[in-house]
């Protein structure tokens, strides 16, 4: 292998990475442990592959580094770490192993789930000691290649004045897997499916408009790989939550174009995605997995941050021999008290912000970020610094507050400006919509009402709590019913226990803790068959899922595909589903068009109506003199809810009155009746006005002629009578006294 000559970096301490230059590229890697390092250069083709090595200078604060003269963009390279094989140390170096350059901008090729690519010795099944001698078979060829990019002259694809900027007050959040999405939409052609470019075409970007979404949040388009007992069972990481590259685009999600044109290519159809989405008025979120990488647990593959620094990168329990530290459920867990780990984050989110140009992050496992040496605290540097960097100011920042470790439920414990996943919101809805009916059909009791309240009023007991307190806002609370992991919102009424056989682990993955309903029937009921009785009540319970989603105080996020009814037959952890049973259907029988045109027209009131759009949390006083409180609430009979009607296990319907404030000269009113059978409901609110009709669950169509009468015609006084069929939900709009 013939050598190349380069030369020690400059004075100034080298970024991270490789960087083009005009002269090559400026190299440097992070291998504290190491004694050295050498870049390796890969020409030609498989069967005739070369290899140059070019052995970088230092140590400096455990950074090898060196210019290199002569290398373009689109070279192929990787890095082999020299050092200690002391296993029971956690020092895992092996030379012998390609390495994958942690902030590679393109990776090309795939891991091979083969001996060659562990560290430690392993047997055909790829089982061995990890604690055992090291493996001396080389491993390029069987990993992916680091590739060249250069990114001096990208800056973000839109300037900040033609970004859509959206206030979280009117954002709605839609989680979308990029090929899930897409995949079947014949109205796209079948080279744009499941890829970027997809993303962005007419017909999708038609559909979110016309849903009513403002962000779109994908799942994880950072480099990824299966995880090797998913390949031995023949599946693959569908969601993506296995990250090789936190720099790199997942090049499977591009164009087959793109993917021969190489990783610069890849790079501009995402961010050519991300610029046609910003055209329509669309944020694009990224769904990032920063708490653990693809290498799993000591058994696991030697793929990159194993082989340069395991010490340094990922936690360890600090037992003898060493163990490592597992707080994600994955194997492994990264070392947020390490400043190099919090420095590569930070790193990636500049690059996918100022580079790529998304408009905001959603943190997987988030609480691990904020894991320092006593536990998760919101003064971690990392939780400070998303805080005030320059890049990130004025993203959407999303925690998902929660990780599998000691303490690891954090719901409304994250610093502002972060809004966080509300699991709370979640359960509250589907313990009153669907569980709590379930067992009512049983004669057994079930939640009170209190705490779908407070959900509707946005969970100001999680939120509120910050110094000031309530500062943060009911925006804080993202809201959701359903998200990629779990039930659809078309399964959670049709299904009582989790189908996941596909899965290959005998049903006993994914979550017991459901909280749905099969109405009585489990799995499908066609509307000519036995059950059929169901089927309407079933879509009824999906309207008033939806219904509390939207209109509730907070920041709603719609599963893609759950405002078209889509199901995945029961699977309720689907992430090894890359097939029809996780992508979008748009084949769409007339009962899933109406519940689209009901996602419309829900989302179309949460628009149209600043009292729904809340951006401060309620004190349940009149923001000024002679105007209605800013939060009511009511009984059945219109009376005001006192305590012992909010402690009182049997009340199941409340009627919620909320104005917006000043300047807007809104007020609108939920009902919720969430017995099963119909009740009474005296119409609420003794300041004046006629309540018109805007909605109603029962309705299989707002918009038909149906329902247009009775919208239209449907005025009451406060004061007067009206029935409220079994388990509904109605919406009124007050009309204001001449």
């Amino acid at each position: 292998m013939a050598g190349v000559s380069a030369t020690a970096p400059s004075r100034r301490p080298p970024r991270l990475g490789v960087h083009v230059t005009d002269e090559g590229v400026d190299v440097a890697v992070l291998a504290s442990h190491a004694t050295a390092v050498e870049l390796c250069l890969f020409d030609g083709v498989e069967g005739t592959l070369t290899e140059r090595r070019i052995t970088l200078s230092g140590p400096v604060h455990g950074v090898f580094s060196a210019s290199v003269p002569g290398i373009r963009p689109g070279q192929r390279y990787g890095f082999r770490a020299h050092g200690p094989w002391n296993p029971s140390a956690g020092l895992r170096y092996n030379p012998r192993k390609l390495l994958v350059d942690p902030y590679a901008r393109g990776l090309v090729g795939d891991v091979e789930h083969v001996p060659q690519t562990y560290g430690h010795v392993v047997d055909e099944d790829l089982h061995g000691d990890p604690y055992g001698p090291a493996d001396h078979r080389d491993s390029a060829g069987h990993v992916p290649f680091s590739v060249v990019v250069d990114t001096r002259d990208l800056p973000g694809p839109d300037p900040a004045a033609n970004r859509p900027w959206t206030t979280w007050s009117r954002t709605v959040v839609y989680e979308a897997h990029v090929k899930g999405l897409t995949a079947l939409h014949d109205a796209l052609p079948p080279e744009l499916r499941g890829t970027y470019a997809g993303l962005a075409h007419p017909a999708v970007v038609d559909h979110l408009l016309g849903l009513g979404v403002t962000a779109v949040e994908l799942l994880p388009i950072h480099a990824f790989s299966s995880e090797p007992h998913l390949v031995e069972k023949g599946l693959t990481n569908y969601w993506g939550y296995s990250t090789l590259g936190y720099f790199a685009p997942h090049a499977a999600y591009a164009t087959k174009e793109a993917r021969a044109l190489g990783p610069d290519a890849v790079l501009e159809e995402v961010r050519r995605a991300v610029h046609g989405l910003h055209e329509a008025g669309l944020e694009v979120l990224l769904d990032v997995v920063y708490n653990h990488t693809c290498e799993g647990g000591l058994p696991g593959q030697h793929l990159s941050w194993r082989g340069l620094d395991s010490t340094l990168y990922y936690a360890h329990d600090g037992g003898v021999p060493a163990r490592l530290a597992d707080v994600t459920g994955t194997g492994n867990t990264l070392d947020f008290r390490r400043p190099a780990v919090v420095g590569m984050t930070l790193d990636s989110l500049r690059y996918w912000a100022d580079v790529v140009g998304v408009d905001g992050f959603r943190f997987d496992l988030a609480v691990t970020l904020g894991r320092d040496a006593d536990g998760f605290t919101p003064d971690h540097p990392l939780l400070v610094a998303a805080q005030v960097d320059p890049s990130l100011h004025g993203l959407k920042l999303v925690a998902e507050p929660w990780d599998v470790g000691p303490g690891g439920w954090r719901t409304g414990q994250f610093p502002p400006p972060f809004a966080e996943w509300n699991d709370r919101f979640r359960n509250a809805t589907r313990s009153f919509w669907l569980a709590d009916p379930a067992r009512a059909a049983h004669g057994l009791p079930g939640h009170r009402v209190r705490d779908l309240a407070t959900r509707l009023a946005g969970s100001v007991d999680l939120f509120g709590h910050t110094d000031p307190p309530l500062m943060r806002g009911p925006a804080a609370s993202v809201n959701y019913v359903t998200a990629h992991d779990g039930f659809t919102l078309a399964d959670l009424v049709a299904y009582d226990h989790k189908h996941n056989a596909a899965n290959g682990e005998q049903n006993r993955d994914g979550t017991d803790d459901n909280r749905s309903w099969n109405h009585g029937l489990e799995g499908p009921v066609h509307l000519e068959g036995p059950g059929a009785d169901i089927v309407p009540l079933r879509r009824r319970s999906i309207r008033n899922l939806l219904a509390t989603l939207v209109l509730s105080a907070g920041t709603p996020m719609i599963t893609a595909g759950d405002e078209l009814g889509r199901t995945q037959h029961g699977n309720n952890n689907a992430y090894c589903q890359d097939n029809e049973t996780s992508w979008v259907s748009w084949d769409l029988a007339p009962w899933r068009k109406d519940l689209l045109t009901t996602a419309r027209w829900l989302l179309l009131l949460r628009r149209e109506h600043p009292a729904l759009r809340a951006d401060r949390f309620y004190s349940g006083r009149p923001l000024l003199p002679d105007r209605r409180p800013d939060l009511a609430w009511y009984d059945a009979l219109g009376t005001p809810f006192d305590h012992a009607r909010w402690h009182d296990p049997s009340v199941r319907t409340l009627q919620m009155v909320r104005t917006a404030p000043p300047p807007d000269d809104d007020t609108v009113m939920l009902v919720v009746n969430g017995a099963l059978d119909s009740v009474t409901v005296v119409l609420a609110d003794e300041h004046g006005g006629r309540w018109r009709l805007a909605w109603d669950s029962v309705w299989e169509r707002p918009g038909d002629e149906r329902a247009e009468a009775i919208a239209g015609s449907l005025h009451a006084e406060p004061g007067e009578s009206t029935v409220m069929e079994p388990l509904s939900m109605r919406v009124y709009v007050l009309d204001r006294a001449e």
